[in-house]
């Protein structure tokens, strides 16, 4: 099977080239899915997607480079859908639809998931995973905006993050039928319980994990909350502060939010 078609200057048409990528791609996804990361080996890889070796290399540099795009197509879908959901007047709500939507993704695609998250020597995460953590920022952020964060915006994301990866590992750890599927809600609960507190304009409301915020909590929250607005911002938004008195009204945010905490 001829890989390309060559035009008279010598050089590869662009949708042939596109077309050679997208197929290698879809193949090592599919081995991934049926077969785990071992399955997709250079010359599987080649064969599925009726390609010589040598294209593989051409095209990614080498079998990590492939993975890391197999990873990244595998889980575009799923960053969109969470992407293209639109956002409740909850911004905890959202939050919590996020922490399932990342689990069910774990197990209805453990391969990809073991590729992305179970190897802590891998390097860099592919670039849908960076967008997912994008977006999981972004949603952090807003429940900051509305002042129920205790804690910095980048700790609760990093809080999240390890708590739904190693609930996800946890559960494919286990035999799908000894899988307890209240495990994640009661380690999501654990994790709002430990980030967030009331709305600011009722300390009695019935969402469950939030409790009271007295004296140096609630300065927090809405240090959290001012410094979540602030970030967003852009230049100019605040015309009685200069670039300098901003720059250190942020730094004071972050020390009263413990953001380095």
């Amino acid at each position: 099977m001829t890989e390309l078609t060559a035009i008279p200057d010598g050089t590869t048409p662009a949708g042939a080239t596109d077309d050679v990528r997208a197929r290698i791609v879809a193949a090592a996804v599919g081995l991934i899915a049926e077969g785990g990361r071992d399955a997709a080996t250079t010359r599987a890889v080649a064969a599925a997607a009726g390609v010589q070796p040598p294209a593989i290399y051409r095209q990614f540099g080498d079998m990590r480079g492939l993975l890391d795009a197999a990873a990244r197509e595998a889980l575009a879908a799923y960053v969109r859908e969470k992407a293209a959901r639109t956002p409740s007047g909850d911004p905890l709500e959202d939050l919590r639809r996020g922490w399932d939507l990342h689990v069910a993704f774990g197990l209805a695609h453990p391969a990809v998931y073991a590729l992305i998250y179970g190897d802590p020597t891998g390097g860099a995460l592919p670039a849908a995973a960076r967008e997912g953590e994008a977006h999981l920022y972004a949603l952090v952020s807003r429940v900051a905006a509305a002042g129920r964060l205790r804690i910095g915006v980048a700790h609760a994301v990093r809080l999240i993050a390890a708590a739904g990866n190693g609930v996800t590992l946890a559960l494919l750890a286990a035999p799908p039928e000894a899988r307890d599927p209240r495990l994640s809600d009661a380690m999501r609960e654990a994790v709002l319980a430990a980030i967030t507190v009331a709305p600011p304009s009722d300390g009695s409301s019935s969402d469950g994990p939030q409790d009271a915020a007295p004296g140096a909590a609630r300065v927090t929250s809405r240090a959290v909350a001012l410094r979540a607005v602030l970030g967003e911002a852009p230049d100019g938004a605040l015309p009685a502060l200069s670039p300098a008195e901003r720059h250190l009204l942020g730094e004071w945010l972050d020390r009263l939010a413990g953001a380095d905490a």
